[in-house]
């Protein structure tokens, strides 16, 4: 290919292909990487703080899950809508402004008084990450345009998407240990200013879809509809499925989804075309990253609660227990994307890494009240971690690859809506399955034995660690039904990918 085709092509995603540009991406790539984890760091770094904060400020049982659902529901609900901002206004100040706006109000929760507050600053976290996140993922798709280094950079980004989760979960409780639980919120205060600085000398304004219009009746269906599915799976957690608070929104989510699918097919400017969703590679993708998700609480969730509480593990060697398995994900995360997916496809690959992912779900649920961390967690979370590393930013790179620049923005936004759906849902359907397990297990026992209700929790875990591998099974399917035979195209040529 041509060096004057490089350039041209460069420059479709905001970047010349001078050697000075050269250098800069992996610069950019850096700054974009710092932020995603903020925006995925926060998804579980308060977790751990929750108890202390409770404590501190006095809110009961029932209202401590809305510190985690404010920001889930609207984080899930704009997402779409950020990512179009982006694609309308320019990547750059959607990038800044996000990153100004998510670290203000971080300083707010930290400083709450009382439970509204605190409430009122996670759902505006999730306001402002909700245009973060695309705006970082469609500049890493527009920046780096060869195959080669999109590979690499992909890598790392989704390393960091897959693994953010467990580094939140140590980053909360080391500075829940040694600090305060307001610093799990202080926090991306620091991180922001690095972001915010490296952003504004880095990153140049490029408005690929400048002449289009935003989609308003779109953006309302979408956002309402994501809305309803994430507060009904929700909901499942705190009520039965039969109430309607949960089946009412989970139906009227579904209507509204189904109109705005319509609605894209009408609109002048759709704000989800549907050319994105049509390509075969792309929409495997997006199952993946969903599934990917649901399945991951599994591991998060309830491993956590098994360290803790059945092993007795503080926050802080709770977090570190998880870093062998961050660590195998990044390593394969290096392998799936640089060296097998472009020589053997993702039909392939991706199946694998659920399939491994599988096995060590599956045997991670031999654990009991005494058993060891070494033998029946550790080599678990290795192949678990080597699974998914596999999975996620293959799964990432594919669903943006290919994307015309004026969809970066809306493609990115998808796949991080796909991820915190899939949470939400695997979340409630995980939390469910485990009580009901509980539950069945205490029935004709003597629930007032604590060997009797320690072992309830065990099988309430191994429920939940069961079907997390169901998960994985049914997206190892998916994946080898979806997924294309060979190479993709942009991998086999090492041509650039931001025009379809």
């Amino acid at each position: 290919m041509s060096q004057k085709t490089l350039t041209e092509n460069a420059a479709a995603g905001g970047l010349d292909a001078s050697p000075e540009a050269s250098s800069k991406r992996w610069w950019i790539l850096a700054v974009v990487a710092l932020a995603q984890l903020m925006v995925v760091l926060d998804a579980t770094i308060v977790n751990i703080a929750l108890p202390s904060a409770q404590a501190d400020l006095g809110f009961s049982d029932g209202n401590r899950q809305w510190i985690v659902t404010a920001y889930a529901l609207a984080f899930a609900s704009l997402l779409l809508l950020g990512g179009r901002i982006a694609d309308l206004f320019g990547r750059k100040p959607a990038f800044l402004i996000g990153v100004v706006g998510f670290a203000a109000v971080s300083a707010l929760g930290g400083a709450a008084t009382n439970f509204e507050m605190l409430v009122t600053a996670r759902a505006l976290q999730g306001a402002f990450g909700a245009l973060l996140a695309p705006a970082a993922l469609s500049l890493l798709n527009t920046t780096f345009t060869d195959a080669k280094e999109r590979a690499k950079a992909f890598s790392v980004y989704g390393a960091i998407a897959g693994a953010g989760g467990a580094v939140g979960l140590l980053l909360g409780g080391i500075l829940t240990d040694a600090l305060d639980w307001r610093w799990t919120l202080y926090v991306n205060v620091v991180i922001a200013v690095v972001a915010f600085v490296g952003g504004w000398f880095l990153l140049s304004n490029h408005r690929d879809a400048a002449n289009s219009k935003l989609d308003v009746p779109g953006t309302i269906l979408v956002a309402a509809g994501l809305f309803a599915v994430v507060y009904g799976f929700s909901n499942a957690e705190t009520h039965d499925w039969s109430s309607p608070e949960t089946w009412g929104f989970l139906i009227a989510g579904g209507v509204l989804l189904a109109a705005f699918t319509w609605w894209q097919t009408k609109a002048a400017h759709p704000l989800l075309p549907l050319r994105i969703l049509l390509d075969r590679n792309r929409a495997a993708s997006f199952f993946a990253v969903l599934i990917s998700g649901a399945g991951m609480f599994g591991v998060f969730l309830f491993l956590t609660y098994y360290l803790q509480l059945n092993l007795g593990f503080s926050p802080t060697k709770t977090g570190v227990a998880f870093l062998p398995m961050v660590a195998a994900l990044m390593v394969m995360a290096q392998l799936g994307t640089t060296v097998l997916v472009p020589r053997i496809g993702p039909k392939t690959v991706v199946p694998l890494g659920f399939a491994i992912s599988v096995v060590g779900m599956a045997w991670l649920t031999g654990i009991g009240n005494d058993t060891a961390y070494l033998t029946a967690v550790l080599p678990q979370l290795i192949i678990i971690g080597a699974g998914l590393g596999l999975v996620m930013p293959a799964a990432m790179q594919l669903a943006t690859g290919g994307v015309a620049a004026e969809d970066a923005g809306v493609a990115s936004a998808t796949v991080n809506a796909m991820q915190q759906v899939g949470g939400s849902i695997g979340t409630a359907l995980l939390n469910t399955l485990a009580a009901s397990a509980a539950t069945d297990y205490l029935a004709g026992k003597d629930a007032s034995s604590k060997l009797v209700q320690a072992q309830a929790t065990i099988e309430s875990y191994t429920t939940a660690f069961w079907w997390s591998a169901g998960f994985f099974a049914a997206g190892a399917l998916i994946a080898f039904l979806l997924y294309r035979r060979g190479v993709p195209e942009q991998d086999a040529d090492a041509a650039p990918v931001v025009h379809m």
